[in-house]
Parts: C-alpha cells; structure tokens; sequence
C-alpha cells in the first residue's frame, strides 16, 4: 500500500512538472519515508529516508533547495560540531528556504526508515552525496503528507530508473 501511495504521488508531481515546464524537483513521502528525483516528469531515483519524530515532525508544503553544503557544521545552542564523523549533518546539506530545516545526511545510518529527526530529512552519507550532484539551489522540494485514492491508482505499476544517478565526489 505505501508502495502505491508513494506512486501516486510521483504522478501528481510529475504531471505538475510537465505543467509547469519545470525540469527537476524532489518529492519527499513523508509516510512512506522516501524521496524521490524527477527529471522532465520521470522518476530517476527513489531513496529511503528518515524523517522528523511525532514531537517534532516535519514540515509539508512546497519548498526548494536554498542551499547546499559540502561538509557542514552543526549548530545548536551552546554546541558547535565542525565535520567529520560526529557531525549529526552528515557529509551534505541542502537547506530547504524555511529556517532549520533541509535534506541532510547522517551519523545515525540507522535511523534511516523511522521518523527519527527533529523535522530535517536525513539520508544515508552515499545517498546524499549522490543526490547533492544531481539538483541544484532553486530546484523545487515538495514534502507531502497524503494522496488521494484517485492518484494512487493513477500510478500503480510504474517503477523509477533505478539505473541512472552519478556519484558525487568526495542528523538531525
């Protein structure tokens, strides 16, 4: 069931891709805990990941990529982690143009799945850094949280490319 409900909303946002000219953006499932990349309309990459616990969910809504950092550093009242292997950011972030919160990666690989985070969506380090290569600041980020009956049906049986992406170089 979450596979066609995480169909379904592909479909909604690949049709409004096509509609709005627009040639890449990230649709995030928040209850199937997946993102996934559309290019032209087509779903190029689907990624398992976290996001933000029942106390501190996160957001839905239209956004984009405002940001993105190679190795960022942590910030949190009276605690400051620079990169490397504590950092709870990971090895990226791209920051979503609404204060605190972004696409980031992890030192909690685990967690990856569950809704774990303080709002952010985490993925594992390798998925991160492959999806930072692929979009760029401006790219639109939709968090959605339902879909209709309707869509999911409009969707099912349809697969993303499993085979495209690049690897780049190279929470909470």
């Amino acid at each position: 069931m979450q596979a066609i409900r995480l169909l379904a909303i592909l479909a909604a946002a690949a049709s409004e891709v096509l509609a709005e000219g627009a040639t890449r953006r990230l649709i995030i499932s928040i209850p199937d805990r997946k993102i996934a990349l559309l290019e032209d309309g087509r779903v190029v990459k689907v990624y398992p990941i976290a996001v933000g616990k029942q106390s501190t969910p996160s957001p839905n809504g239209s956004f984009h990529i405002a940001t993105q950092v190679v190795k960022p550093t942590w910030y949190q009242p009276g605690k400051v982690v620079g990169p490397g292997p504590a950092n709870p950011l990971g090895t990226r972030w791209m920051g979503l143009g609404y204060k605190g919160y972004g696409i980031h990666g992890t030192n909690r690989p685990r967690s990856i799945g569950k809704a774990a985070s303080h709002g952010c969506i985490r993925m594992r380090n390798q998925d991160v850094e492959e999806l930072f290569a692929l979009v760029e600041v401006g790219d639109a980020v939709d968090l959605v949280t339902e879909v209709s009956d309707d869509m999911a049906q409009a969707f099912a049986g349809s697969e993303p490319d499993k085979t495209a992406g690049a690897s780049a170089g190279g929470g909470q």
